[in-house]
Protein backbone atom coordinates (compact mmCIF):
# COMPACT_ATOMS: atom_id res chain seq x y z
CA UNK A 1 0.00 0.00 0.00
CA UNK A 2 3.20 2.18 0.47
CA UNK A 3 2.94 4.86 -2.81
CA UNK A 4 6.65 5.79 -2.90
CA UNK A 5 5.56 9.39 -4.18
CA UNK A 6 4.04 9.86 -0.61
CA UNK A 7 7.14 8.34 1.52
CA UNK A 8 9.32 10.31 3.51
CA UNK A 9 12.89 9.05 3.36
CA UNK A 10 14.42 12.07 4.86
CA UNK A 11 15.52 11.55 8.41
CA UNK A 12 15.43 15.55 8.84
CA UNK A 13 11.74 15.28 7.00
CA UNK A 14 10.74 13.43 9.84
CA UNK A 15 12.19 15.77 12.24
CA UNK A 16 10.32 18.59 11.02
CA UNK A 17 7.13 16.47 10.70
CA UNK A 18 7.67 16.01 14.38
CA UNK A 19 7.33 19.29 15.50
CA UNK A 20 3.65 19.76 16.69
CA UNK A 21 2.77 23.13 15.08
CA UNK A 22 4.09 21.66 11.49
CA UNK A 23 2.36 18.54 11.84
CA UNK A 24 -0.65 20.74 12.64
CA UNK A 25 0.03 23.40 9.62
CA UNK A 26 0.15 20.14 7.67
CA UNK A 27 -3.24 18.50 9.10
CA UNK A 28 -4.92 21.56 8.51
CA UNK A 29 -4.02 22.06 4.92
CA UNK A 30 -4.77 18.41 4.26
CA UNK A 31 -8.16 19.18 5.27
CA UNK A 32 -8.84 22.59 4.16
CA UNK A 33 -6.56 22.51 0.90
CA UNK A 34 -4.39 25.21 -0.40
CA UNK A 35 -3.76 28.07 2.83
CA UNK A 36 -2.16 31.23 3.13
CA UNK A 37 -0.30 31.63 6.57
CA UNK A 38 -2.65 34.12 7.64
CA UNK A 39 -5.39 31.76 7.68
CA UNK A 40 -3.80 28.79 9.05
CA UNK A 41 -2.61 31.79 11.90
CA UNK A 42 -6.36 32.44 12.63
CA UNK A 43 -6.94 28.60 12.70
CA UNK A 44 -4.23 27.27 14.84
CA UNK A 45 -4.37 30.60 16.95
CA UNK A 46 -0.75 31.42 16.17
CA UNK A 47 0.71 34.45 15.10
CA UNK A 48 1.46 35.16 11.50
CA UNK A 49 4.93 35.24 11.45
CA UNK A 50 5.04 31.56 13.32
CA UNK A 51 2.67 30.41 10.70
CA UNK A 52 4.99 31.75 7.92
CA UNK A 53 8.13 30.34 9.27
CA UNK A 54 6.48 26.68 10.05
CA UNK A 55 5.77 27.02 6.46
CA UNK A 56 8.93 27.48 4.89
CA UNK A 57 10.68 24.90 6.56
CA UNK A 58 7.75 22.52 5.66
CA UNK A 59 8.59 23.80 2.22
CA UNK A 60 12.30 23.34 2.56
CA UNK A 61 12.02 19.72 3.55
CA UNK A 62 9.72 19.08 0.34
CA UNK A 63 6.71 18.44 1.66
CA UNK A 64 4.98 21.64 1.08
CA UNK A 65 5.17 23.75 -2.12
CA UNK A 66 3.62 27.58 -3.55
CA UNK A 67 0.39 27.18 -5.40
CA UNK A 68 0.31 30.31 -7.24
CA UNK A 69 -2.44 29.48 -9.03
CA UNK A 70 -4.49 29.97 -5.67
CA UNK A 71 -2.75 33.44 -5.15
CA UNK A 72 -4.53 36.80 -5.82
CA UNK A 73 -1.50 38.28 -7.27
CA UNK A 74 2.49 38.30 -7.00
CA UNK A 75 2.89 39.42 -3.08
CA UNK A 76 0.05 36.39 -2.21
CA UNK A 77 1.72 33.35 -0.46
CA UNK A 78 -0.36 30.32 -0.61
CA UNK A 79 0.85 26.61 0.26
CA UNK A 80 -0.06 23.22 -0.63
CA UNK A 81 0.82 19.67 0.29
CA UNK A 82 3.29 18.39 -2.47
CA UNK A 83 1.08 15.02 -2.24
CA UNK A 84 -2.60 16.01 -1.38
CA UNK A 85 -3.40 12.46 -0.54
CA UNK A 86 -0.90 12.54 2.78
CA UNK A 87 2.39 10.97 3.16
CA UNK A 88 3.31 7.65 4.41
CA UNK A 89 6.00 6.82 6.96
CA UNK A 90 8.11 3.41 7.36
CA UNK A 91 10.40 4.30 10.33
CA UNK A 92 11.89 1.06 10.09
CA UNK A 93 13.56 2.13 6.69
CA UNK A 94 14.01 5.59 8.27
CA UNK A 95 16.12 4.32 10.86
CA UNK A 96 18.51 2.90 8.48
CA UNK A 97 18.98 6.12 7.10
CA UNK A 98 22.23 8.43 8.32
CA UNK A 99 20.32 10.04 11.36
CA UNK A 100 17.49 8.34 10.89
CA UNK A 101 17.47 6.33 14.36
CA UNK A 102 17.50 9.94 16.12
CA UNK A 103 14.91 11.06 13.94
CA UNK A 104 12.52 8.31 14.43
CA UNK A 105 13.19 8.50 18.35
CA UNK A 106 11.78 12.44 17.94
CA UNK A 107 9.48 11.24 16.31
CA UNK A 108 7.80 8.42 17.96
CA UNK A 109 7.81 10.58 20.89
CA UNK A 110 6.05 13.29 19.37
CA UNK A 111 3.30 11.53 18.00
CA UNK A 112 3.04 9.19 21.42
CA UNK A 113 3.06 12.58 23.28
CA UNK A 114 -0.08 13.57 20.94
CA UNK A 115 -2.20 10.49 20.78
CA UNK A 116 -2.32 10.27 24.54
CA UNK A 117 -3.68 13.83 24.17
CA UNK A 118 -5.98 13.22 21.25
CA UNK A 119 -7.38 9.90 23.64
CA UNK A 120 -7.47 12.58 26.75
CA UNK A 121 -9.56 15.00 24.73
CA UNK A 122 -11.84 11.99 23.54
CA UNK A 123 -12.62 11.02 26.96
CA UNK A 124 -12.93 14.33 28.82
CA UNK A 125 -16.21 14.72 30.34
CA UNK A 126 -16.44 18.58 28.26
CA UNK A 127 -19.03 18.04 26.34
CA UNK A 128 -20.22 20.79 23.55
CA UNK A 129 -23.55 19.78 21.67
CA UNK A 130 -21.90 21.31 18.47
CA UNK A 131 -19.53 18.70 18.90
CA UNK A 132 -19.19 15.41 17.77
CA UNK A 133 -16.53 12.99 19.58
CA UNK A 134 -16.44 9.20 18.69
CA UNK A 135 -14.67 6.64 20.00
CA UNK A 136 -14.82 2.62 18.42
CA UNK A 137 -12.92 -0.01 19.42
CA UNK A 138 -13.28 -2.84 17.15
CA UNK A 139 -11.62 -6.27 17.25
CA UNK A 140 -11.42 -8.37 14.09
CA UNK A 141 -9.69 -11.28 13.26
CA UNK A 142 -8.36 -10.69 9.60
CA UNK A 143 -5.59 -12.34 7.92
CA UNK A 144 -2.34 -9.81 7.12
CA UNK A 145 -3.67 -9.74 3.38
CA UNK A 146 -7.36 -8.70 4.80
CA UNK A 147 -5.82 -5.98 6.82
CA UNK A 148 -4.09 -4.53 4.18
CA UNK A 149 -7.30 -4.42 2.57
CA UNK A 150 -9.59 -3.19 5.20
CA UNK A 151 -6.74 -0.45 5.72
CA UNK A 152 -6.66 0.57 2.07
CA UNK A 153 -10.62 0.69 2.19
CA UNK A 154 -10.84 2.82 4.97
CA UNK A 155 -7.98 4.97 3.44
CA UNK A 156 -10.76 5.43 0.54
CA UNK A 157 -13.18 6.29 2.54
CA UNK A 158 -11.46 9.14 4.11
CA UNK A 159 -9.68 10.22 1.29
CA UNK A 160 -13.04 10.78 -0.48
CA UNK A 161 -14.14 12.72 2.57
CA UNK A 162 -11.90 14.84 2.83
CA UNK A 163 -12.13 15.72 -0.81
CA UNK A 164 -15.53 15.82 -0.41
CA UNK A 165 -15.42 18.91 2.53
CA UNK A 166 -11.67 20.32 1.42
CA UNK A 167 -11.87 24.25 1.48
CA UNK A 168 -13.01 27.11 4.00
CA UNK A 169 -16.47 27.01 5.05
CA UNK A 170 -17.26 28.75 8.45
CA UNK A 171 -19.69 26.24 9.02
CA UNK A 172 -17.26 23.37 9.08
CA UNK A 173 -14.33 22.55 11.60
CA UNK A 174 -11.47 20.43 11.28
CA UNK A 175 -12.09 16.71 12.74
CA UNK A 176 -8.92 14.48 13.25
CA UNK A 177 -9.78 10.70 12.47
CA UNK A 178 -7.15 8.65 13.95
CA UNK A 179 -7.11 5.01 13.48
CA UNK A 180 -5.00 2.22 14.25
CA UNK A 181 -5.17 -1.52 12.49
CA UNK A 182 -2.87 -3.41 14.03
CA UNK A 183 -2.60 -7.02 15.94
CA UNK A 184 -4.08 -6.77 19.30
CA UNK A 185 -1.39 -5.77 21.71
CA UNK A 186 -0.39 -7.68 24.73
CA UNK A 187 -1.08 -5.93 28.03
CA UNK A 188 1.67 -4.45 29.94
CA UNK A 189 2.07 -3.65 33.64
Amino acid sequence: MTDESRAVHDATALRAIAHPIRNRILSEIAAVGPSRAADLARDLGIPANTASFHLRQLAKYGLIEEAPGEARDRRDRVWRLVNEDGLTIDTGELEKAPGGKAAVAVFRKSASAWAHHVVDVAYSAEKDPETLRSITHQAMRLTRAEAVELSADLEKVMQAWQQRTRGRDDARRTYLYTAFLQPYPDETS
